[in-house]
């Protein structure tokens, strides 16, 4: 059975485009095809989308770029994570688990309660 596809909350893929990057330098298709792999096929990443985020997080210097080519042999922009956007995954990814420690203290209240 395949995992419903999921809509990001606001300001998630910012997140999960420097976790992918964190790992190694990729090209945006491959952030894609990680993201969607990772997730079990619950987070699908346009392109409409994710192209903009990574012109965004390079403009704000959490990503660097450079041309090459792919293992199919086209030229390809690969991004890296700058010390910058390390610091900003870290930042982000800490209010993420906080937030998600919250929300599942909220939906164990509301379990209890609804006996």
């Amino acid at each position: 059975m395949a995992a419903a596809k999921s809509d990001l909350p606001q300001g998630t893929l910012d997140l999960l485009i420097l976790k992918a990057v964190a790992v190694e330098p990729v090209h945006g298709y491959a952030i894609a095809q990680r993201l969607e792999q990772v997730s079990r096929g619950v987070v699908q990443v346009p392109e409409g989308s994710l192209y903009p985020a990574l012109h965004r997080l390079e403009n704000r210097g959490f990503l660097a770029a450079d041309w090459k080519k792919t293992e199919t042999g086209r030229e390809a922009k690969f991004y890296r994570l700058t010390r910058k956007g390390r610091k900003q995954l870290e930042t982000e990814a800490a209010s993420w688990q906080r937030l998600i420690e919250a929300v599942g203290l909220i939906l164990g209240v509301a379990d209890g309660g609804a006996q």
